[in-house]
């Protein structure tokens, strides 16, 4: 029977990293199986500056939300590509014709993904944590090519953009080993957390 020898990571048995390949992305209907590889949801802080004489300062401003991509594998079933070309009539987009002038919306570009949802696991398969990406819908589509010379699968990839995230931690008493409940980061967390489940 194996025992916890102390509390640093290497002598606890329960300390586990993240890996890249256990996650699952609930994308609007696609079978999670075709997709290969997905990025996390990434932002930066806009920053203004300010000159008085001889210095500058910088104070902190916007956060904006990095678009998120990721790949897929073209599947002759479930089609891959008829699935995306079906996002992009969903959202509103039609050919040229005489008399049509229907167009692209926000409303129906993010109804057809529904709520993307990233899951990070771990090894008994349960959530570690969640990111849902709010008001997404596809920005960027590369289909890919074909080659010849190859006989790799045929992969695409396709970017989202967002509003912002919400990031959930499956345990939150796991934060509270690296910060106590009260510091400044567990409670920026807390005010930030999803509460959907």
């Amino acid at each position: 029977m194996a025992i916890n020898t102390g509390s640093r990571f290497w002598a606890n048995i329960q300390s586990e990293p993240k890996r890249k390949y256990r996650f699952v992305l609930e994308l609007g209907g696609i079978e999670a199986w075709v997709i290969t590889k997905v990025a996390r949801p990434s932002f930066n802080i806009t920053e203004t500056e300010h000159t008085f004489y001889n210095h500058k300062f910088y104070y902190p401003g916007k956060v904006e939300w990095q678009t998120v991509s990721f790949s897929l594998v073209d599947a002759i079933h479930p089609d891959s590509t008829a699935y995306l070309m079906g996002i992009l009539g969903a959202c509103g987009y039609n050919v040229p014709t005489p008399d049509a002038y229907e167009s692209i919306s926000k409303k129906r570009a993010v109804e057809v993904l529904s709520q993307p949802k990233i899951k990070a696991k771990n090894a008994d398969g349960n959530d570690v944590e969640i990111w849902t990406l709010i008001n997404a819908w596809v920005k960027n589509v590369n289909m890919g090519e074909f080659e010849y010379a190859s006989d790799d699968m045929l992969t695409m990839d396709v970017e989202l953009r967002y509003d912002y995230a919400l990031f959930n931690q499956a345990n939150d008493a796991q934060l509270s080993t690296l910060t106590p409940a009260n510091s400044k980061v567990s409670v920026g967390y807390k005010s930030l957390k999803n509460k959907a489940p």
